[in-house]
């Protein structure tokens, strides 16, 4: 039995068999230039990234509150994140000595380009602002400054150096089909007894 390794051809099309994927330590394996720096790889837990940045002192409240402001956000409207194409967002405050940090993880399906387009155009848009407001060297004129806000994401990005898969290489819409072929399919089977 041929093992298909991450990156081969039709490893992208074997979500049956866990993969995981070591990335170099720029993040990508081959240099392509996208429209805001090079493009990252699409891996077995799709695409995403990890931005750590320094909050701004006395913010700490302020970025726990917009935590509150998503969750009602799509308490009203279940997809309002869905330009994204999230499957995860986790956000985290740490110390390192004195000082508070932000993490904000998120996996994805579209590249970082797309990502990043999408965010900007959906912040701007609904009128909610960005927690990133709350960090340090983040642009104020983010919303009219698209550059300055790509080179912020950019300059605090920590690639991964492993990406692990369960179900490698699925969309967030593929597994809402999934579901609902699931759900379906028992509920037929429900009437049949």
């Amino acid at each position: 039995m041929s093992e298909v390794m991450a990156g081969a051809p039709g490893a992208e099309n074997d979500w049956e068999k866990p993969q995981a994927m070591a990335i170099p330590k720029e993040g990508y394996f081959k240099y392509e230039q996208g429209n805001y720096g090079p493009i990252f790889p699409r891996t077995p837990a799709c695409y995403g990234f990890t931005i750590i940045a320094k909050l701004k002192p006395g913010r700490e409240a302020a970025m726990r509150a917009f935590g509150d402001t998503i969750e009602k956000a799509i308490q009203g409207d279940p997809f309002f994140l869905a330009p994204l194409k999230l499957h995860y967002l986790k956000w985290v405050l740490f110390d390192i000595g004195n000082e508070k940090y932000f993490m904000y993880q998120g996996i994805f399906d579209t590249d970082f380009d797309k990502y990043t387009d999408d965010a900007v155009a959906l912040f701007t848009q609904s009128g909610v602002s960005t927690s990133f407001e709350n960090l340090e060297g983040f642009p104020e004129d983010w919303k009219t400054n698209i550059p300055a806000f790509i080179k912020f994401v950019r300059d605090h990005h920590c690639p991964s150096f492993l990406e692990y898969g369960e179900y490698p290489f699925v969309t967030a819409d593929e597994i809402k089909k999934a579901l609902k072929v699931k759900k379906a399919l028992g509920q037929m089977l429900d009437q049949m007894q």
